[in-house]
């Protein structure tokens, strides 16, 4: 599999717009066939060929599959928890990107504080 390098540099701008403290803890990472994008060694957002794929704590799982454009992560043929993908109608804007992300970042500090 491959992934869309136009998202990547997308998301590499947008988290320069993030404090210091969080965009100086993501490095990158190949995974489920594409890239990753991890905070503190914990997943964000992840490209897959033309879709993202983003970590949702449980608590808004619900609300969020609820809008256009977002479906179950189904990697491994039946829906993961707390991981969902959006296609690229979902996320057209810096705006709706930078939404998603900040979605991926909270699903990460969420398990770093549940780690201490």
């Amino acid at each position: 599999m491959s992934y869309n390098s136009n998202i990547e540099q997308r998301i590499d701008f947008s988290l320069n717009t993030f404090p210091a403290e969080i965009k100086n803890n993501i490095t990158k990472k190949k995974m489920f066939g594409g890239l990753s994008f991890l905070y503190k060694g914990k997943m964000t957002v992840g490209i897959i060929k033309d879709d993202l794929a983003v970590r949702v704590i449980s608590d808004k799982m619900s609300f969020v599959l609820n809008h256009e454009f977002v479906r179950p992560m189904d990697f491994t043929k039946k829906p993961m928890k707390e991981f969902l993908y959006v296609s690229s109608k979902g996320f057209k804007t810096e705006e709706q990107l930078q939404e998603w992300i900040e979605l991926g970042i909270e699903h990460a500090q969420s398990k770093l504080k549940n780690t201490k």
